[in-house]
């Protein structure tokens, strides 16, 4: 009985270890994570995205900024800091968008546009902020279902679009961090 007490306490401690080490693993190699600090469309400090389906008979891409900074995975113990250095800059390289409704339903092409990839580059120096323009919405999305759809009805589709961002440290290991932002889709009207 004692030795199924034993097995049984060694399986339990194993299991909740490896639980909990999941989610570092899953992080990758590297002694920084990135944290997405804001995520806003261009020049605006709203916390949706308004994208317009038809501005002025023409159809163009909306774009989003990105502020990001670095943590320290270990930041040292009480009066000892962990000082980052030159190698702990992160560099993204990519991104992926993913949209859905923010009533549940995300079939592409249906309910969301497509999701898409596309390239950016920009570092994220160590003890410092990195930030960048990109696409959010492809202007070619609003002229596909179920985007073209709003023009001219007054409708809006209210989605949540996740934006993963992926890069390396300079020493080589893999970093990526996701954030989400709010975007409707409508046809708007259009200044003067």
């Amino acid at each position: 009985m004692t030795a199924r007490l034993i097995k049984f306490v060694a399986l339990t401690t194993l299991a909740v270890w490896s639980a909990s080490c999941g989610e570092f693993t899953r992080e990758g190699q590297s002694p920084v994570f990135v944290v997405v600090d804001k995520l806003t469309a261009v020049g605006v400090e709203n916390n949706t995205i308004l994208s317009d389906v038809l501005t002025n008979g023409g159809t163009f891409n909306d774009l989003a900024e990105v502020e990001m900074s670095l943590m320290l995975k270990d930041p040292g113990v009480p009066g000892i800091a962990s000082v980052p250095s030159a190698l702990n800059s992160v560099t993204i390289n990519r991104y992926h968008v993913a949209y859905r409704r923010t009533d549940g339903r995300a079939t592409q092409g249906v309910d969301v546009p497509y999701a898409f990839d596309s390239a950016l580059t920009f570092t994220i120096p160590s003890g410092q902020t990195g930030s960048a323009v990109f696409q959010i919405v492809r202007h070619s999305a609003k002229e596909e279902a179920p985007l073209k759809a709003l023009a001219f009805n007054g409708n809006i589709i209210s989605t949540i679009a996740e934006v993963t961002f992926y890069g390396r440290d300079q020493a080589g290991n893999d970093i990526a961090a996701s954030a989400q932002v709010g975007i409707d889709f409508g046809d708007f009207a259009d200044p003067n």
